[in-house]
């Protein structure tokens, strides 16, 4: 009997309370959303699959969203790679700044990328206007390569700040023996230097992957009749001729089926490139010398140049004088004071209210899952941290339908309240923070919890007091991606939302799609502001060549 009650500690009663957490309000509501799929008043039937199947409108956007994030995953892969070695194998000038301007690029919301787009290259946009004005050909920003073209310049960063840490961790010592054995420039490069980071390559793959799947507010607005997956389940489930939970929830099994199998690839894929690497001689940055060098700093400027454009724009855009949606000339606050009489104060208060409630719940269950996986690994503390990560491969479109299957009915209605908007960003973006928080408790020598336990303090005091506080950076910057990801939220958002749990980027949506441009500039700049300053926080709690997603 004190065998038993040994083992079961405080640790052993916080595993039983996150899984009771994981089971409500993960578990169960991907559940709901299993059995909304095949059931039908309450009779089993398999129709809406059926009709799914059946029609090529339906199942062609599967085949269509797996083709944009193919592309948007090659592209990206094929122009972030070499970013990446020209950043860590040579002393770029302006090398911080690059990077710190692809971190920008890449922790804006994807949707304003797209409007911004628009604004330039649209039916009537500026860069559209000044190449008709020469008589060339306009090219147009709609359609299959519009989204590719706008979801590539937002989705490469990440591809160049995974390749940083992977090669950052090639031992210099490799290289060399390889050029000593006659294996240089370009071959040593694919033999050598792309065999030691396929793990990451992957991984990256993977990520890119998923948010190009994922995307809700790029083809919404530029895909022009290119029907796309996440688009098809919010048509269904909220469409202009009624909502057919039925069918939406069906389409988002499919989708489901679809990532976990890309997911499986890449975990078949990876397990081919295990090894461990000391790198005891890291690399050492060299001078770009002669014509290579200015191509190097052609390729990587010109790169970020182009990912920066709309960004620089939309903030221009939102000091512009516009007449309901016709640009005037010359610059005024009006856009400001229009944005305010839209919900401009209450989208500014929901979006830091729910942000930090929602970044302070995923802190505490983050920092509790790593403790538990590090130092008291077993196999129901396995299973919350498998558990916790089931959202890294599903749609934020799927997550919000299965919430509001589950709770939209008393006694656990919670739609159309802020909880349900903190319920479904803290299940989503929980797995920014889990992992950066077990990569920081694994660096942890378990040493020092045993001499405070040695010295007579409880075991949840040695956990707060020394633990935690050791944690800290790692916590710290996990937590600053999982609140730029929480402000720029949008695939779960739009079918949670209403007018008081509005928020920023749900604002800008919303005026965009009543064609109020300024004032979308509006929630869009501020947005961007409200992301520049997470950005700032999270270089301060991190080396700028140690930096990691």
């Amino acid at each position: 009997m004190s065998a038993k009650k040994a083992r079961f500690d405080i640790w052993s009663a916080v595993s039983l309370c996150l899984l009771a957490l994981f089971l409500f309000f993960l578990v169960y509501p991907i559940g709901r959303l299993l059995i909304e799929a095949v059931y039908k008043d309450g009779v089993f039937s398999l129709d809406a699959f059926q009709e799914f199947f059946g029609k090529s409108y339906y199942y062609a956007s599967i085949f269509n969203s797996v083709k944009i994030a193919i592309v948007v995953t090659v592209l990206s892969l094929l122009i972030g790679i070499p970013f990446s070695y020209f950043y860590s194998f040579f002393r770029l000038k302006g090398r911080k700044v690059l990077l710190i301007l692809c971190l920008l690029c890449t922790m804006s919301a994807p949707f304003i990328g797209a409007y911004a787009w628009i604004l330039l290259l649209g039916n009537s946009g500026l860069i559209t206007k000044f190449i008709a004005s020469l008589g060339l050909p306009t090219v147009s920003i709609y359609g299959f390569g519009g989204i590719v073209f706008v979801q590539v310049l937002k989705l490469f960063p990440l591809i160049v700040i995974y390749m940083n840490g992977a090669f950052r961790d090639i031992d210099n010592s490799l290289l060399e023996a390889a050029e000593s054995m006659g294996c240089k420039g370009l071959d040593r490069f694919r033999r050598v230097t792309m065999a030691l980071t396929m793990p990451t390559i992957l991984a990256g793959a993977l990520l890119v992957f998923m948010r190009s799947f994922a995307d809700f507010g790029t083809p919404a607005l530029i895909g022009r009749g290119y029907s796309t997956f996440p688009v098809l389940i919010y048509n269904q489930f909220l469409g202009e001729n009624g909502s057919n939970y039925h069918f939406a929830a069906a389409t988002s099994v499919i989708a489901v089926v679809v990532t976990a199998v890309i997911f499986i690839l890449q975990k078949v894929a990876t397990s081919r490139f295990k090894f461990t690497i000391n790198s005891l001689h890291p690399i050492d940055p060299k001078a770009p010398r002669g014509f290579k060098g200015v191509l190097m700093h052609g390729f990587c400027y010109i790169l970020v140049g182009v990912a920066m454009l709309p960004q620089l724009y939309i903030v221009n855009m939102s000091f512009r004088n516009y007449n309901n949606t016709i640009l005037q000339p010359g610059y005024s606050l009006k856009n400001y004071q229009k944005a305010m009489q839209k919900l401009l104060a209450r989208s500014i208060c929901n979006t830091l209210l729910i942000s930090v409630i929602t970044l302070a719940v995923i802190i505490v269950i983050a920092v509790l899952i790593a403790y538990l996986v590090v130092r008291r690994g077993n196999v129901l503390n396995h299973a919350i941290d498998t558990i916790s990560m089931l959202p890294y491969i599903m749609p934020g479109a799927v997550i919000g339908i299965s919430l509001i299957l589950a709770f939209s009915r008393k006694p656990l209605a919670f739609t159309g309240t802020i909880g349900i908007m903190v319920i479904a960003l803290a299940i989503r973006r929980m797995p920014f923070t889990s992992r950066s928080a077990t990569a920081a408790m694994m660096k942890i020598p378990i040493s020092i919890e045993e001499a405070a336990l040695s010295l007579g303090a409880p075991r949840l005091a040695a956990f707060i007091k020394i633990t935690v506080p050791m944690m800290g950076s790692g916590i710290i910057s996990g937590a600053v991606l999982s609140f730029v990801s929480i402000i720029t939220e949008m695939s779960s958002g739009v079918i949670l939302y209403n007018n008081r749990t509005i928020t920023l980027t749900l604002s800008t949506y919303a005026a965009i799609v009543n064609g109020t441009y300024g004032v979308a500039a509006v929630f869009a700049t501020i947005t961007m502001a409200l992301t520049v300053l997470c950005l700032v926080v999270y270089l301060h709690f991190t080396d700028l060549d140690h930096v990691q997603m």
